[in-house]
């Protein structure tokens, strides 16, 4: 469910900040396929098995309406069972008529959470239609599925009802959140429970309560009985408060799995995406203020891979909906939060330091909000599922696929109640790793590799910082601060500032300036820029 603040308190402007190229560590290139009949589909369940994929749940329409009787329609359902063989273009679909009301009903929703171990795909929770209420509500269970015999049953066309179980659980009545696993324990991050009949209006049609939580259990089953066992939950009112975003799996500076939960919805008192991460261990969670996430901020396709010999850990997002976008070199902020074509990466080096960088290829069209990733489960990688980039021997690498995700036809059409402004894509795109490197991307949140070499610190800080930098010869400068908004706040000049490393002290005048900031330096022949926190 995706809420926006109304049209009339749009902000909308552009922050001048160069970009500036970087080394990639891998170039990445989409090629299409179609296959013939796969229909649109989005914010979908899937499991695989021997390269085929089972495809669950999503609607078969685009972004939800705004007219309270048209979204999420019962008609928008995905009641079929899809199965898919991206190598024979070849696809089959099964009814889910034979099981349960309860099962259809919920293997019918959207934005289920889920996860694959083994044969079995486990999913949790979701929002649909349910009969016996009339009405629409975040179902509280977990489904079983044996994901190769239903691919077979799917295939030839015998009985798929031997093949799902269902355990209810009331702490799994979650939609929009993910489901990860970090060793044996699994993590149940995010999310809300929403019940009742979507409206935009604030109307008293529906009740929605965020989970603020990170929910831990085990599970073990026998292929028979499933048992869980809850652990004690993490909450966190305001930085667990996220939905619809996009938790990685990662392996973390320690070397160790880990979940990184990027962006997501709504911040607590504005309603705007968040642009700050959280990075999950096995023991607890830090959230990453000194990080600020520009592109990417709604669930898209995402690819993790990692290189042990650098320890460096990259994530790949793909397209989706974002508050920030770069036209000509500019990154523009816009608070109606419009549909992207972004490719970017996070990076994360061996100190946990993240950077953010726009790729050079974007996606075709506005595409990948509530689209997936699915892995090539031949390419080598760690049980989680991240790749390892150090074992792709091949300089050019089939890792996985996208499938479906809303399309849409402008940038903003939520406030759109006419004809078709979006619709649900079929388009399947191989995902290829290419590992020669080219100085393409562009860093978008932190110091440029430009002869300045600027770092600010500490960070965060009071207002009372240092400026480190680097000058090929002696020239005048200008150092300007700038708010998130793109606001400038104050600047100066300082006037022929010696070559070598310098270091300036600078001290905010404003007492009222906080949060995220930006500051520019800017000489005769460069101009860079570095963001960084200010808690007065």
């Amino acid at each position: 469910m995706k809420t926006f603040r109304s049209i009339s308190i749009l902000l909308f402007f552009a922050i001048h900040i160069a970009l500036f190229a970087q080394n990639d560590p891998f170039n990445i290139q989409l090629e299409p396929v179609n296959i013939s009949g796969i229909g649109g589909l989005q914010s979908y369940a899937f499991g695989q098995n021997n390269g085929k994929w089972l495809i669950i749940g999503g609607r078969l329409d685009g972004l939800h309406k705004r007219q309270p009787f048209a979204a999420f329609d019962v008609a928008g359902n995905n009641n079929q069972l899809i199965v898919v063989d991206p190598n024979t273009l070849q696809k089959w679909t099964a009814p889910l008529t034979g099981l349960s009301i309860d099962m259809q009903e919920q293997l019918s929703s959207t934005n289920m959470e889920f996860h694959q171990e083994g044969d079995y795909l486990y999913i949790i929770g979701g929002y649909g239609y349910n009969a016996a209420s009339s009405s629409r509500k975040t179902f509280g269970s977990l489904i079983a599925v044996d994901v190769p015999a239903v691919i077979q049953a799917v295939i030839n066309g015998t009985s798929i009802t031997p093949f799902f179980r269902q355990k209810n659980d009331i702490q799994f009545a979650v939609t929009g959140g993910h489901l990860k696993k970090i060793n044996s324990t699994y993590y149940l991050v995010g999310g809300n429970k929403f019940d009742g009949n979507y409206n935009p209006m604030g109307n008293p049609t529906y009740t929605q309560v965020y989970t603020n939580a990170i929910r831990k259990f085990n599970l073990t089953d026998d292929g028979t009985n499933i048992a869980i066992t809850h652990l004690p939950a993490i909450t966190d009112a305001v930085n667990l408060r996220r939905r619809d975003y996009n938790a990685v799996s990662q392996i973390l500076p320690n070397r160790e799995e880990g979940i990184t939960a990027f962006s997501g919805v709504f911040q607590p008192t504005v309603d705007l995406p968040f642009l700050n991460c959280v990075n999950i261990d096995s023991a607890s969670y830090v959230v990453n203020n000194t990080f600020q996430q520009h592109y990417n901020h709604y669930h898209c396709p995402v690819i993790p891979i990692y290189s042990h010999s650098k320890n460096e850990m990259h994530t790949i997002f793909f397209g989706g909906i974002a508050q920030f976008y770069d036209s000509a070199g500019v990154l523009i902020k816009d608070d109606n939060v419009p549909f992207v074509k972004t490719i970017a990466r996070v990076t994360r080096d061996s100190t946990g330091k993240m950077v953010e960088y726009k790729l050079p290829i974007e996606m075709p069209s506005l595409l990948g909000a509530s689209a997936e990733f699915i892995l090539n489960n031949y390419v080598k990688h760690y049980k989680n599922e991240v790749i390892k980039l150090d074992e792709l021997k091949a300089d050019t690498t089939l890792v996985g696929y996208i499938y479906g995700g809303i399309s849409s036809t402008a940038a903003n059409v939520f406030f759109s109640n006419a004809g078709m402004p979006s619709s649900s894509s079929s388009q399947i795109f191989k995902v290829f790793i290419i590992k020669k490197a080219s100085d393409v991307s562009h860093i978008v949140n932190n110091k440029s590799l430009s002869t300045l070499h600027l770092q600010v610190y500490p960070n965060p800080n009071k207002g009372n910082f240092k400026i480190q930098f680097n000058l090929e010869k002696s020239a005048d400068l200008t150092l300007s601060l700038y708010n998130i908004e793109g606001q400038r706040i104050e600047s100066k000049l300082y006037k022929s500032v010696k070559s070598g490393e310098n270091t300036l002290e600078y001290h905010v005048r404003d007492k009222h300036v906080n949060g995220h900031c930006i500051i520019v330096l800017e000489t005769p022949s460069e101009r860079v820029m570095q963001d960084f926190i200010i808690e007065q």
